[in-house]
């Protein structure tokens, strides 16, 4: 009976390494999830699908906090005209997104990409237009409702928020945290404990010598938001880790293209 038990859990422990470590690598992170073309809501569970189906790397969605500390996925600071910050999970629930689905919470929205291991989970945390000391609590929570339901081999963070990224940082030091404002050099953000960065395609045009920097420190390098194909090609020349498109498709026939 032993040696029956030792074996399912060796099994077990296999077949989870094999699970966390196939998700796929090809550079694609679909922006909002994969909306665009197929009309779906941005930030929907419907876009995480997409993505998912086209076998993207990952699947970039954004998190805000309501007044009574519900995480939702959402990108502007309202939904459906709502301020999210200053108002409660159940007042957003009087509206729902275009295809009918309601504002997911980060625990739904999570809950649905753990449901295959081939996309990652690219959770970017608003920074917060109340405070900063928000913001943290934003980076925090965030870290938080991941370790609760397990999801840490699905999920890298990204955030405008310095503050609230080092509070990300702190509150799980082993968690892949990137920087996207753009302000920060590889040499302070590697002091800091990022992961690495995301920043808009015009910082790197103008600093293409931060994605070497980023490189020798053993930082990642990413894109945002890349729809034209000439830039592709320009990123996949400078050999990025990841790309930020809201034209995953158009991304993928370029990469075969190119190789």
């Amino acid at each position: 009976m032993k040696n029956i038990t030792l074996l399912l859990a060796m099994v077990l422990v296999t077949s989870l390494s094999f699970a966390q470590s196939s998700f796929h690598v090809n550079k694609v992170i679909a922006h909002r999830g994969a909306w665009k073309a197929q009309g779906h809501p941005q930030n929907s569970l419907a876009s995480l699908r997409e993505a998912i189906r086209l076998q993207c790397e990952g699947s970039e969605f954004d998190v805000w906090m309501t007044a009574d500390e519900v995480l939702v996925v959402n990108h502007d600071h309202d939904f459906q005209g709502i301020d999210i910050e200053t108002s409660t999970y159940e007042q957003l629930l009087t509206k729902k997104l275009p295809n009918g689905e309601k504002i997911p919470t980060l625990e739904e929205y999570l809950t649905e990409g753990m449901k295959q291991t081939g996309t990652k989970l690219i959770l970017e945390f608003k920074p917060s237009r109340i405070s900063v000391a928000r913001s943290e609590r934003v980076g925090e929570l965030s870290v938080k409702t991941v370790q609760k339901l397990g999801a840490e081999k699905w999920v890298d963070y990204i955030t405008f928020s310095y503050e609230g990224g080092k509070k990300a940082i702190e509150t799980d030091p082993k968690a892949n945290v990137a920087y996207l404002n753009g302000d920060k050099s590889p040499a302070e953000l590697k002091e800091a404990g990022f992961f690495g960065f995301d920043y808009n395609i015009r910082v790197l045009k103008n600093k293409p010598q931060w994605i070497k920097e980023a490189y020798a420190l053993g930082l990642t390098t990413n894109a945002w938001t890349v729809n034209l194909l000439e830039d592709m090609a320009w990123l996949l020349e400078q050999k990025v880790n990841f790309i930020t498109t809201d034209e995953p498709e158009l991304l993928f026939i370029v990469i075969k293209d190119t190789q």
